[in-house]
Order: C-alpha cells, then structure tokens, then sequence
C-alpha cells in the first residue's frame, strides 16, 4: 500500500532542488577556478603546447637549412682552394 504523504514529498523535492542548486555551484566554482588559474598562468609567460610545437619545427627546419648550407659552403670552399703558389726562382 503507496501512502500519499505531502510532507515526505515536499522534503523529496526540496532535496532534490538543494542538490541540483550545489551541483550547479559545484560547476560554477570550478568554471571561475579554471578561469583564475589560465589567467595566472598567462600573466607568467607560459606558452602553449601548440606554439611550443610550432617553434620547434621552425628550429628543426632552420638547423636543417644551415646544415645544407654549411656542406654546400665546404664543398664550394674545397672547389676553389688555389693550388699551392708557385714560389719564384732564387737568383733570377
């Protein structure tokens, strides 16, 4: 037998209000905390993973570049090496 207590259902509802407000502050506190610790850490010259990425690869390319250049200046320099000069004759 299902008895209709009004005071059992209003306790009901009244709970089940109190817990949805404190989820909703729940997600409301953790949204400014968030919120609080992305300013904090901006404000110390963090950067991100993206761009953390981004400037490896443009170092990893520019090392790359200057090791092309570097061989291709040996080899230009190993090309145009002078034979060794000619020493003039004693007594002319």
């Amino acid at each position: 037998m299902q008895s209709d207590n009004k005071i059992f259902d209003d306790f009901v509802k009244f709970v089940n209000g109190a817990a949805g407000t404190l989820a909703g502050m729940g997600r409301e506190a953790e949204q400014g905390a968030r919120a609080k610790a992305k300013e904090f850490i901006g404000g110390l010259d963090f950067v991100s993973r993206e761009e953390f990425e981004a400037v490896k690869a443009m170092a990893a390319a520019a090392r790359d570049d200057a090791d092309a250049l570097r061989a291709r200046l040996d080899a230009l320099e190993g090309a145009a090496k002078p034979a060794a000069p000619k020493k003039p004759k004693a007594g002319v």
